[in-house]
C-alpha cells in the first residue's frame, strides 16, 4: 500500500522520514520551494529527507496513494478537506493532528468522517516528539480505526523498527486523549511558570486526567483508552517536557512573557472549543474553562488558582 503525508511541518516530516524505511513516501506541502532546494524542513532542520521521499505541491498526486496521513494543524484540517472534491473511497485517512475544531466541536476523526464518509478514517496519536521520531528513537503510538480490518493493514504499513503502533477501535477516546492533554499541558506549564511548584503540577495532571476521562466517557470512550498511550501516556509526556509547545505556552503565560504567535499550539483553540461545549452542555470542565480564559487573556494564573482551590470540597 502506498503512503502520503499531507503537511510538511515537524511531525509530518518526521513521519515521512520514519516511514521511508518501509518504502517510497509522498510528502505534500503548499509551498515546496525550500524542501526541494534543501530536502530539509525549516521545522525539522537537522534532518535530510531520504531519496525515496517524493516532495510535491500537487494535491492530486498526494491523494492518489492508498494511505493518507493528514498532518496539518487541527484548525486547518477542514479547509484542506474542502479542497478535495473527488471521492476517496477505498482509502484510509489517518489524522495525525490533535485537538477539537473550534467551529464544529469535532475531533480530527469526526472532521475526516464528516467530509469523506466514503473513506475509512483513523487517528495516529500518542506520546511523541517529531525530533525523536525523525532520529529513530523508540516511540509507541496508538492507531485507532473503527474498522479493525483496515486498522490491521494500516498498522502493519505504518510500523517501523523504531515506531511501534498499538491498535484500537476507540477513535473517540484516542482523539479526545490527544486533544485534551494539550489543554492540561498549558495548565501545568502555567503553574510551573508562575512558580507554584511541582506539587501543583502533579495535582493539575491528576485532576486534569480525571476531567479528560469524565468528558471522554460521556462521549462513549473506553476507560482503557484514556489510561493508555493516547491518554495518560501523552499527558505524562506533554505536561513535563520543555519540548512541548503547549507546555511552553503555559510557561510563558505563567511568567507573563511573550510567546511566538507563529508557533502552532493546538491546546489553546481546544480549550476554547471545550469552553463552548461546557457552556452548551452544562458539563463541569473547570481546568479546560480556566485554560480557555487564560489563553484569551481574561484572567491571570493567580486568579485561576484561587478559583480552582476554592471549588467545593468533595470525594476524589
Amino acid at each position: 500500500m502506498s503512503v502520503s503525508v499531507l503537511g510538511a511541518g515537524a511531525f509530518g516530516t518526521a513521519l515521512a522520514i520514519s516511514l521511508a524505511q518501509n518504502g517510497p513516501v509522498a510528502l505534500w506541502a503548499r509551498d515546496v520551494s525550500t524542501l526541494e532546494k534543501t530536502r530539509q524542513s525549516p521545522r525539522l532542520p537537522d534532518h535530510v529527507l531520504p531519496d525515496n521521499i517524493t516532495i510535491t505541491a500537487d494535491l492530486d498526486q498526494a491523494l492518489a496513494q492508498d494511505i493518507l496521513l493528514f498532518s496539518t494543524p487541527m484548525q486547518s484540517l477542514s479547509g484542506l478537506l474542502n479542497r478535495v472534491p473527488a471521492s476517496l473511497e477505498g482509502k484510509a485517512l489517518v489524522a495525525c493532528c490533535k485537538g477539537v475544531d473550534l467551529r464544529t466541536g469535532l475531533g480530527p476523526v469526526g472532521i475526516l468522517s464528516s467530509a469523506k464518509p466514503e473513506a475509512t478514517s483513523a487517528i495516529l496519536t500518542g506520546p511523541s516528539f517529531a525530533a525523536d521520531i525523525a532520529r529513530g528513537l523508540p516511540t509507541a503510538l496508538t492507531l485507532a480505526c473503527c474498522d479493525d480490518a483496515v486498522g490491521k493493514d494500516v498498522q502493519h504499513q505504518l510500523s517501523t523498527p523504531t515506531l511501534r503502533l498499538y491498535r484500537s477501535t476507540d477513535t473517540v477516546g484516542a482523539e479526545l486523549g490527544g486533544a485534551l492533554k494539550n489543554v492540561m499541558a498549558i495548565a501545568c506549564g502555567a503553574a510551573i511558570g508562575a512558580g507554584l511548584g511541582d506539587s501543583a503540577r502533579a495535582a493539575l495532571m491528576t485532576r486534569g486526567f480525571a476531567e479528560m476521562t469524565r468528558f471522554a466517557a460521556a462521549r462513549g470512550a473506553k476507560p482503557e483508552t484514556m489510561a493508555g498511550l493516547s491518554g495518560l501516556g501523552d499527558l505524562a509526556l506533554t505536561c513535563t517536557s520543555d519540548l512541548s509547545r503547549n507546555y511552553k505556552l503555559g510557561l510563558a503565560l505563567g511568567r507573563k512573557q511573550a510567546f511566538d504567535p507563529n508557533v502552532t499550539v493546538e491546546g489553546a483553540a481546544t480549550a476554547q472549543a471545550m469552553d463552548r461545549i461546557a457552556m452548551d452542555t452544562g458539563m463541569s470542565l473547570p481546568i479546560c474553562r480556566a485554560v480557555a480564559a487564560l489563553t484569551l487573556g481574561r484572567v491571570t494564573v493567580d486568579q485561576i488558582m484561587t478559583q480552582l482551590l476554592n471549588r467545593p470540597l468533595k470525594e476524589e
